[in-house]
């Protein structure tokens, strides 16, 4: 094969790579908008969480997503809480991609890279935090603007606020131990509107982008569970130290 042949052959599987990607990405958003307001159902008891409900009990949006770590539940929630997401250039690219979309001015701020600290940085509020156990996020938002603000509420105001022309969005960082040496590690996003025009404006910026935030969701996964097991490990010799 001469190398005219090969560049049109390595055209067409690029072309047509394309294409995939592109009738793939097509059927995603229309999945999504098809499939607003009618977030999907628990699996079991084990995804019921209470305190979540306080704050939102009704919702248009649920993504949930878990793992199961081998280490104690306080060193996961712990690690979850520090991870850094922007060391994977996935998700960097992922928030990049968002700002050449959006016309959104580039973050030139100085922030933390642990997660709880950079997005509370970012306008993100704590409403509820159980010391081992689980975080609870959330904020008011027009993600549909080019330069996103996070307004925080108290975490009292928070499931009363109703504010025409906002959504609502909570968050969470949560373990259920198994046993003493392992848990699964859970997170769960709930988002609902203020108002109709809200609602709209909402349900076409996630059919379009969603597919960034879960996959998102999704990576964080396995660093954390490495990571929480790592740091379990590394403190096993200093465990077996004391017990001696």
């Amino acid at each position: 094969m001469n190398s005219s042949h090969r560049i049109r052959a390595a055209a067409t599987w690029l072309g047509g790579g394309i294409a995939l990607v592109a009738a793939s990405y097509a059927a995603y958003v229309t999945v999504a908008w098809l499939r607003y307001g009618r977030p999907a159902r628990r699996a079991g008891s084990a995804e019921t969480d209470t305190l979540l409900d306080r704050f939102m009990s009704a919702y248009e949006v649920s993504e949930r997503h878990h793992v199961r770590v081998a280490a104690p539940a306080e060193v996961t929630l712990a690690a979850a809480r520090d991870m850094d997401l922007l060391q994977s250039p996935l998700v960097r690219w992922i928030f990049r991609g968002r700002e050449l979309v959006m016309g959104s001015k580039p973050d030139d701020h100085v922030r933390p890279r642990e997660l709880l600290p950079l997005v509370q940085s970012l306008g993100w509020g704590m409403l509820a935090d159980v010391p081992g156990r689980e975080v609870v996020m959330g904020a008011v938002t027009k993600p549909w603007e080019a330069n996103v603000v996070f307004r925080p509420l108290p975490s009292s105001e928070f499931a009363a606020f109703d504010e025409p022309g906002w959504v609502k969005i909570v968050w969470t960082l949560r373990v259920d131990p198994v046993g003493t040496d392992e848990c699964v590690f859970r997170t769960e996003t709930r988002v609902v509107a203020t108002d109709r025009e809200a609602r709209a404006k909402f349900r076409r910026y996630w059919a379009f982008v969603s597919a960034g935030i879960v996959l998102i969701r999704w990576m964080m996964l396995e660093p954390l569970k490495v990571e929480a097991e790592r740091r379990a490990h590394a403190a096993l010799p200093v465990l077996q130290a004391v017990v001696v």
